[in-house]
């Protein structure tokens, strides 16, 4: 399946259907205390789909320093819905204009460690983008083709020892692209949203 040939409207069809919720920790009773969005930018680059992504500053006070992610975070009191809170973050953190951004639909919560409940917006913005990236919060910005990212040889799941938990816990990995690590809930949600467009035309 040449997911490149897929137009925005082909995208938005397959993310009518519900997707399944994702967890970095697979087991029951898992309860997520607090909610947050993150923006899933597409965007069309040498004639392919490409997904933007940050990465964190280095910082000891912060849980995710240095992690590859994508721009988003815990809903404020003003959000209307998850969809707004994700739209608001990417533009603090990495100046995209809410109204540049053709939201296509949304995925299925992912549950994370930290305890978030996350909503992963899809959504096209236009390219090249004069990005804005906010140096406290974001120390690059960068893309990955789908295509490569859906190559099954990218990506790898192992277990690893977490604190707090008898079992190995799996982790999603992808394999490093032009230096950059893209890993755990980053890449659980990247992974569910290549499911979600292969599957449709599976089913």
């Amino acid at each position: 399946m040449n997911l490149d040939r897929l137009t925005t409207a082909d995208i938005s069809e397959r993310l009518r259907t519900e997707t399944p919720p994702t967890r970095d920790i697979p087991f029951e009773g898992q309860v997520a205390a607090r909610e947050a969005g993150v923006l899933m930018p597409l965007l069309r680059k040498q004639d392919a789909w490409h997904l933007l992504y940050i990465r964190r500053p280095e910082s000891v006070h912060d849980d995710h320093s240095g992690q590859v992610a994508f721009a988003g975070g815990k809903r404020e009191d003003e959000d209307a819905n998850l969809q707004q809170t994700a739209l608001r973050e990417a533009w603090e953190e990495v100046g995209i204009e809410p109204v540049d951004v053709d939201v296509l639909g949304c995925l299925g919560r992912h549950h994370s460690i930290s305890r978030f409940s996350i909503m992963p917006v899809v959504g096209v913005i236009p390219w090249p983008y004069p990005l804005r990236p906010n140096p406290s919060e974001v120390a690059s910005v960068f893309t990955v083709p789908v295509r490569w990212l859906a190559d099954p040889r990218n990506v790898e799941i192992t277990h690893r020892r977490i604190e707090g938990y008898a079992q190995p816990v799996p982790v999603a990995f992808f394999r490093r692209y032009e230096g950059e690590l893209l890993w755990g809930a980053t890449a659980r949600m990247t992974i569910s949203f290549i499911e979600q467009l292969r599957n449709y035309q599976a089913s």
